[in-house]
Order: structure tokens, then sequence, then C-alpha cells
């Protein structure tokens, strides 16, 4: 087995042990990932803000056809961040994964 597959195999073994799943708007299936919202302190100062910028990390092979501008529900309790966004940005990390950065969608 290659290099590229043997990571492959371990993305899929990941994903299916600890990714989360999200729907998009114009993709069938939902679409494996990871989810992560951390919390953005300001550039400048001590002063502590309540900004997080949620990002949704997944291959670049799921990624085919996934725009900016396109809504994404993420499969999780609202306390762990689930619930509508869309997708604000596609940034391609060096290592075969897009983090698409969300907007949380207010109802």
């Amino acid at each position: 087995m290659g290099f590229r597959d043997q990571v492959a195999f371990m993305d899929r073994a990941l994903l299916d042990a600890l990714g989360d799943e999200a729907e998009i708007e114009g993709v069938a299936d939902p679409v494996p990932g990871f989810f992560s919202a951390p919390w953005l302190q300001p550039k400048l100062g001590q002063i502590n803000t309540g900004v997080r910028e949620p990002v949704f990390a997944v291959r670049i092979a799921q990624a085919n056809g996934i725009k900016e501008g396109m809504h994404l529900v993420i499969k999780l309790a609202p306390e762990d961040g689930g619930g509508r966004y869309v997708i604000a940005g596609r940034k391609p990390d060096g290592t075969g994964w897009i983090n698409l950065t969300l907007r949380e969608v207010r109802s």
C-alpha cells in the first residue's frame, strides 16, 4: 500500500471514530469532517471577547463543489456548536484538508 493510500485509510479511520457530519446544501450525502469553534482573542490588547471562528475541516476529495455562500448544518447538539451555518471561506491547510470557515445563521 502506497503512502497516499495509507494516509487515506488513516483519515477514514479517524473520521469514523472521532469525526462529525454535516449536511451541505446541494450535496446528496452527509459530509464527514471535524468541527471546531475556537475562541479568537483580539490581535491587540488584553480584552477578552466572545468572538468565535467556527470551522469544519473536510478532505479535499469531499470539498469538490462546496462553495462559499452554501448552507451547512452541523449534526451536533447546540451546546456543542451544532446548528446552521453559511460557508464564509475555504482555506486549504496544505495537508489534504480544507478548512471551511463558517458564519452562524441565527434564527
